[in-house]
């Protein structure tokens, strides 16, 4: 698919059919967002795959009951690594490297899942120590993430979008 393309397609899909998703398919996902940028090239985030149903009810129940995190064929919870990156550019580092580098990792990934068919949704409403310990993360992993991905049952209506003019300032 033609980037532009790419880029026009993509929005959040919260109706999944109840289908898998090839190892492939998730390899090139993964090996997509590989090759995310990061800050310093120091890739300071982690991701969860998660394919377990069980695992997928709570991370749902996390998010406030969003369901169609249960319904999605993987998820893919991004942690920054706040530490790795606070060893090189300190607090900054840890405070907000860190979660760009995870959000630019995530961004990567949806896209890459948009060109290969597929749809998601990025969730970003979370109960940030309840997906730790239900990912058994390690507590210096700060959870930037959940983006459920699986085939679109439809595709809804495009939302509208604010003008150019109103969110760009030339200066």
């Amino acid at each position: 698919m033609d980037f532009s393309e790419v880029i026009k397609k993509r929005q959040s899909i919260r109706v999944f059919k109840k289908e898998e998703i090839n190892s492939d398919k998730l390899e090139e996902i993964l090996e997509a967002v590989n090759s995310a940028p990061s800050a310093g090239n120091l890739q300071a985030y982690k991701i969860y795959v998660v394919r377990k149903s069980e695992i997928k009810k709570k991370l749902t129940e996390a998010s406030f009951d969003q369901d169609f995190i249960s319904e999605a064929s993987i998820v893919l919870v991004f942690m920054a690594d706040s530490l790795r990156s606070a060893r090189k550019y300190g607090e900054r580092g840890a405070d907000l490297y860190s979660l760009q580098d995870a959000t630019i990792a995530a961004t990567f990934a949806w896209l890459k899942a948009v060109d290969l068919g597929l749809a998601g949704c990025w969730v970003g409403a979370f109960n940030d120590e309840a997906v730790k310990k239900i990912l058994e993360a390690p507590a210096d992993l700060k959870p930037a993430v959940i983006l459920s991905i699986g085939s679109a049952v439809e595709e809804p209506l495009r939302a509208s979008r604010q003008s150019l003019k109103d969110i760009v300032h030339f200066l």
